[in-house]
């Protein structure tokens, strides 16, 4: 029997009339389809990694950028605008967010559990998913029991259930391939026709390498490419009228190699696909992020020539890809297409304001579990033998910072252990994220010592980075360093009480690395400006640079652990760059500092002083920070430092004695 494809109801026409603020606005292929012309729009989520509802339990405080619920909405509204549409998602909606976590690690799955995610994807009608990489996070039998909830079908045509097969159809894999759906749709004279949508699924070939703990010895992964090639001619075969791809992968390099992560301008190149909805990389296409790249056509909403379309993360974007399809004596084939990633919120006063309002019954569906995270993540999942606070992380090694760099060089060691580059030491880059500044007087990082729960991990670590790993000679590092000393003002010997610290040089930007000894020599003029521009080229601030107690190496290789922003370019550092990244982690920084803390049980982050200040004769700096500072001075290791009265707007004086 075969399926309509959402025609529209009175309910359905409701809900989007209240979601597009009481007016339905038909796409201009709806309105101009004749007799054999028919409109589809395509709708897709991705990466939507358990956030079911518009919350950030690390912050334990709802968040307008975010949320399943939300992007219902917006469905609701696309179905009333057009009678024939699909909804599918393109994975990564298992792990990601404590909800998911505490699944997993606390509660479990039995057989016949219902996967709160699973549970609101059942409410919204989807028709197919494929995999992403955080799908197998957990293990696959954990997995397995989650899908098994669905009431829509799963493809992924290259995950192998072991060695690669000569040819791909021989592979045997773990789910389908493919499906094809038999579909009714009407074309624009009001007439219904039978017509075969086949939908076709692929996974980073990565998660070997990110999961290997639970994949070695029982999972293969095949190009995605090549897997495209070998199955996508057996689903015209079989009668598929068109042919979309489930792609959780990125756009990438316009230069094919096998077993590329971000491969989806590659399978946009085979033939047989004619659209292709993609992910993984968490941004929004068609956007400006993806203005002149090889072979994509921001303003078509293409890529490789192919309709496409990237939803955002977290549900803030629905994908959309219209097509015009014409039907040709009994085969249906697309004329013309149009993208678009619809948000769920705007930035107004650089604030989140919601454009769409929760859908009740997809919150319905996941609220026991939303209420059972909610007291999770209020729950101890650690301890912390001394406190965390960042009131001196711009003038002192400092716990807040100590404890994130603590965590990545645990991940980062463990992650390439089985590498080429397992005998290289690994070092970390931290920088503290709340130090005052613009965000005021209490802008800062302060958890006490004793139990530490999730939630507090917002307060160490603020953004959703992922971790990445460059691989640098110890002349990069020193210079890495050179660049986060320009937080600092040149001091003048002999001279008291001189302003500090650069107000035009973001916190962010000071990055602490750990691994290595150095003192910063503020003496000399900066190296660098705060936009990473050379400006004093024979400057050396960074002096005694050790490693293993030693002079460091200039030539000597390390590995640092950092984030996707840094080791993408983020600063303009020295010479870090795409290039130098040897490790992409499907993790963020919080999940690798919460999983640190579980395993260790207790933390202590009690800073090493690693780094200090040079002595400048005779000479004194001012620097502003918080009025709760004061509980911690005598905490603070390796420098000279008292209290210098009450600061401008709320903040607190100190002096140091260099």
């Amino acid at each position: 029997m075969s399926a309509m494809l959402h025609p529209i109801s009175r309910r359905l026409f409701l809900s989007g009339a209240a979601a597009l603020g009481g007016v339905v606005m038909l796409h201009p292929f709806a309105a101009r389809a004749s007799a054999n012309q028919a409109h589809l729009r395509l709708m897709e989520t991705t990466d939507l990694h358990v956030h079911v509802f518009p919350y950030d339990y690390y912050a334990d405080r709802p968040n307008d950028t975010m949320g399943l619920a939300r992007t219902a909405a917006i469905i609701d509204g696309i179905r009333a605008e057009a009678g024939n549409s699909m909804l599918i998602d393109n994975g990564d909606f298992l792990q990601g967010n404590p909800m998911g976590d505490y699944i997993a690690y606390q509660r479990g799955m039995k057989d016949g559990d219902m996967h709160p995610i699973i549970s609101a994807m059942n409410t919204l009608g989807y028709e197919c998913s494929t995999l992403g990489n955080h799908e197998f996070n957990y293990g696959l039998d954990f997995m397995f029991k989650v899908l098994a909830g669905a009431n829509f079908p799963f493809v992924c045509a290259n995950l192998t259930k072991g060695s690669l097969a000569a040819n791909a159809r021989d592979d045997a894999l773990f789910i389908k391939p493919y499906v094809i759906l038999d579909k009714t749709i009407t074309d624009g004279a009001g007439q219904d026709h039978p017509i075969r949508v086949g939908l076709i699924g692929f996974v980073p070939p990565q998660i070997m390498n990110w999961d290997a703990r639970h994949l070695t010895g029982k999972a293969m992964t095949r190009d995605i490419v090549k897997a495209a090639e070998a199955w996508v001619p057996q689903m015209r075969e079989e009668g598929a009228d068109i042919v979309i791809a489930l792609s959780h992968s990125g756009v990438g390099p316009a230069q094919y190699e096998e077993n590329l992560e971000n491969a989806s301008l590659h399978l946009a190149g085979v033939d047989g696909i004619d659209a292709i909805v993609t992910g993984h990389s968490h941004l929004d296409f068609p956007g400006p992020k993806f203005e002149g790249m090889e072979g994509v056509d921001n303003a078509k909403g293409t890529i490789g020539g192919k309709p496409a379309v990237m939803g955002g993360f977290w549900g803030s974007h629905l994908g959309l890809i219209d097509l015009m399809l014409e039907r040709d004596g009994k085969n249906w084939r697309v004329s013309a297409s149009t993208s678009e990633a619809r948000p769920i919120f705007e930035r107004v006063d650089r604030k989140a304001k919601p454009l769409v309002e929760s859908k009740a019954e997809v919150e319905d569906a996941a609220r026991d579990m939303h209420e059972a995270t909610l007291a999770y993540v209020r729950t101890a999942v650690g301890k912390t033998a001394a406190p965390l606070h960042s009131y001196f992380a711009l003038v002192a090694d400092d716990p807040s910072v100590q404890i994130v760099s603590q965590a990545q060089t645990w991940y980062i060691a463990d992650m390439l252990s089985e590498t080429e580059h397992k005998d290289l030491p690994v070092l970390s880059a931290a920088a503290p994220f709340k130090a005052g500044g613009r965000g005021g007087p209490d802008y800062y990082t302060d958890v006490p010592a004793g139990d530490i729960a999730i939630k507090n991990v917002a307060d160490l670590y603020l953004y959703p980075n992922t971790v990445q790993a460059v691989l640098v000679t110890g002349a990069q590092v020193k210079d890495w360093l050179e660049m986060s000393a320009g937080i600092f003002n040149q001091v003048e010997p002999g001279k008291a009480d001189q302003t500090l610290i650069n107000t035009e040089f973001p916190s962010y930007n000071f990055d602490v690395i750990d691994g290595v000894t150095y003192r910063i020599d503020l003496a000399q003029p900066p190296k660098y400006d705060p936009k990473g521009n050379l400006i004093n080229e024979g400057a050396n601030r960074i002096v005694a640079l050790e490693f293993d107690g030693k002079p460091i190496d200039p030539e000597q290789k390390f590995v640092v652990a950092s984030n996707n922003y840094r080791a993408g370019g983020g600063g303009n550092f020295p010479d870090i760059g795409p290039d130098k990244v040897i490790f992409q982690a499907p993790d963020t920084n919080r999940d690798v500092i919460v999983r640190f803390i579980v395993e260790q049980g207790t933390i202590n982050p009690a800073a090493d002083a690693n780094w200090s200040f040079a002595p400048v004769d005779g000479a004194t700096v001012l620097f502003e920070t918080g009025p709760k500072a004061k509980d911690f001075i005598a905490d603070v290791k390796g420098v000279a430092i008292e209290a210098a009265g009450d600061g401008a707007d709320g903040f607190a004086q100190y002096r140091i004695t260099l």
